[in-house]
């Protein structure tokens, strides 16, 4: 299983893999972490051992927005050159491709509190979708945090 996470010391991003237990260190700052090996039920985040996740689709929003942009614009182009039926077929394509890539890429499961990202693991029934009000929750939590350093 592969996790993605912010240095808890300098916020500069790293990656690794947690199927053994290993000690970490920050390129950036030196920060040291040990990190044990991930059950496959992941009951707790290795990086800060927070129980609360989410999953959520592994697919890179600016690919969505480069899409949508791009369909909106030909089919705006279209549409001032009076040729409707390819601006409803570029508007109708781009949802069918943003459907098929919805269907084609996989969960990924997210801390709440540290927002580290586990990939090749497969969501269970404890890991539901994002919940508003549990983000809000830890949300406030960054910002009492903050204001207190």
């Amino acid at each position: 299983m592969k996790v993605t996470f912010a240095c808890p010391a300098c916020d500069q991003p790293d990656a690794v893999l947690v199927d053994a237990t290993h000690d970490w260190q920050c390129s950036a700052c030196d920060h040291r972490q040990h990190f044990a090996a991930a059950d496959s039920a992941l009951p707790d985040c290795v990086v800060c051992s927070n129980h609360e996740f989410y999953k959520r689709k592994d697919f890179p929003h600016t690919l969505g927005m480069v899409i949508l942009v791009g369909a909106l614009l030909l089919s705006t182009i279209t549409y001032h050159s009076y040729e409707k039926w390819w601006s409803w077929s570029f508007l109708i394509g781009s949802a069918i491709i943003d459907g098929g890539l919805y269907l084609l890429v996989g969960d990924v499961v997210v801390c709440y509190r540290c927002n580290a990202h586990y990939r090749g693991l497969t969501a269970s029934d404890a890991h539901q979708p994002f919940e508003i009000t549990i983000g809000e929750r830890y949300r406030q939590e960054r910002i009492r945090q903050e204001r207190l350093k």
